[in-house]
């Protein structure tokens, strides 16, 4: 899987499961600021993952994710190590 598949993964769950617009996702949208996810979404998120992708992601491994770029690349390092 390389990050443009994974970056059509998240960009799908995001508009279907978090009802963001899809104007509103870029490689640089911040996931708090711009897109609106909030702790209780980050949960829902948490539980997209692990049904995507097969990996368990931690809450916390959230925080540090700034942007929807960081985002893919976190699960890419998870999805191909």
């Amino acid at each position: 899987m390389d990050i443009n598949e994974i970056k059509d993964k998240v960009r799908t769950f995001l508009i279907d499961e978090m009802e963001i617009e899809p104007g509103k996702i870029a490689d640089d949208a911040r996931l708090k600021e711009d897109m609106g996810i909030d702790s209780l979404e980050v949960v829902d998120i948490v539980v997209l993952v692990d049904q995507e992708f097969g990996f368990k992601m931690k809450p916390e491994d959230f925080k540090d994710l700034k942007t929807f770029e960081q985002f893919c690349n976190f699960i890419l390092s998870r999805v191909v190590a």
